[in-house]
């Protein structure tokens, strides 16, 4: 292997075919991956080629598998400290784990997927972009919560609504930690919807950042959530019940 990060036996179509980015891509990609962008292409051709016959992209998807999904993936990076932990919570098809991986080595990546075709995919490309910073568990993150350490960042992209994936993912955060939530256009919607819930999960305002401008058009919506303690446990609505009085035995 060479310094890129690439197997040599890769390298011949690393740059070429479906993978590589259009040149209205070329410019942000290198930006947000550097050196490793050999890496970034062949993660992309796996995902227009086994992706896709895995069920794991959508057809209809790889023609704009750049603009749409690494890069808006990357840009996610200038969010995260050096040398962190990352869960990226149902990772599927390794958007945004792998992405982030490849572009920051320094960061320790933990992929949380239960669907076994889709872990298989993504312990495959691990070994194939020798990737020695990711780990793959196949978990909820429901069941992930109490048995993985708690993380610096969680990552979650186009999982669930925002109160459900706070409560999925900010067991996994440790104290001070962040949970970034990849969302679209209805991000301040959500943010307003659900603030009530993420506070009682034990998370802090949610804040809605823009990432990767001006290289991207339109950048990246993230939601960030910080976890400031532990949830608070509901409430019971309605009193609990008195004992019942004990009665005199009578003696006959």
């Amino acid at each position: 292997m060479d310094n890129s990060g690439v197997r040599p036996e890769s390298r011949s179509t690393a740059g070429t075919g479906s993978g590589a980015p259009a040149d209205r891509d070329a410019l942000a990609a290198t930006a947000l991956f550097g050196a490793r962008l050999p890496m970034a292409v062949h993660y992309a051709q796996r995902l227009a080629t086994d992706g896709v016959v895995r069920g794991l992209i959508g057809p209809r998807e790889t023609d704009r598998l750049w603009e749409r999904h690494l890069l808006n993936c990357a840009a996610v990076t200038e969010l995260l400290p050096a040398e962190a932990s990352v869960t990226d919570v149902g990772s599927g098809a390794g958007l945004p784990g792998i992405v982030l991986a490849i572009a920051r080595p320094d960061l320790t990546v933990t992929l949380v997927e239960p669907l076994a075709r889709r872990t298989a995919f993504l312990s495959e490309v691990i070994s194939d972009l020798a990737l020695p910073n990711v780990t793959v568990v196949r978990a909820r993150a429901e069941e992930a919560a109490g048995t993985l350490p708690p993380a610096d960042v969680v990552t979650a992209r186009a999982v669930a609504p925002l109160d459900r994936l706070a409560a999925w993912c900010l067991p996994l955060v440790r104290v001070g930690g962040r949970l970034l939530a990849l969302k679209g256009a209805t991000a301040a919607d959500e943010v307003a919807a659900h603030r009530v819930a993420v506070a009682r999960l034990g998370g802090s305002d949610p804040a809605v950042r823009q990432c990767g401008a001006p290289l991207l058009d339109p950048p990246t919506t993230v939601v960030e959530i910080v976890r400031e303690r532990a949830a608070i446990p509901p409430t019971t609505s309605s009193p609990p019940r008195p004992k019942p009085a004990r009665g005199r035995r009578v003696r006959r």
